[in-house]
């Protein structure tokens, strides 16, 4: 029997977490994506916390009506400033079980303007 699509993704997404964890030097950027919204945040997995969020749903990045792709390109450079406030400059990328693609990407291609390195 076929599996269903959040099985599928979750089987995919501990794939990639038994590779990828963060600390407090290159934390992980993990993403979730919605039907509607995109939510990024940084954490420290040594000691279990997160280091910055952003999110779609942030009033700068909501008011600015955008599509989904440009507002993940949002998120994207709006996390890269918080963790660069915060410290960071590099990173590990955890998609969560997503495709590299689309959203996802845009994200990342964002993040990577605002000066993340991975």
């Amino acid at each position: 029997m076929a599996l269903s699509k959040t099985d599928r993704r979750n089987r995919l997404r501990f794939r990639i977490r038994k590779t990828i964890s963060g600390t407090a030097q290159r934390p992980r950027l993990a993403v979730f994506r919605s039907n509607k919204e995109i939510y990024a945040q940084l954490i420290d997995d040594v000691s279990g916390k997160t280091i910055t969020a952003a999110s779609s749903r942030d009033k700068d990045i909501d008011a600015s009506k955008v599509n989904k792709v440009e507002a993940a390109k949002l998120v994207g450079k709006a996390i890269a400033e918080k963790a660069v406030k915060a410290g960071v400059d590099a990173i590990s990328f955890d998609r969560g079980g997503y495709l590299y693609h689309g959203r996802i990407k845009s994200l990342a291609e964002g993040a990577r303007e605002g000066g993340l390195k991975f």
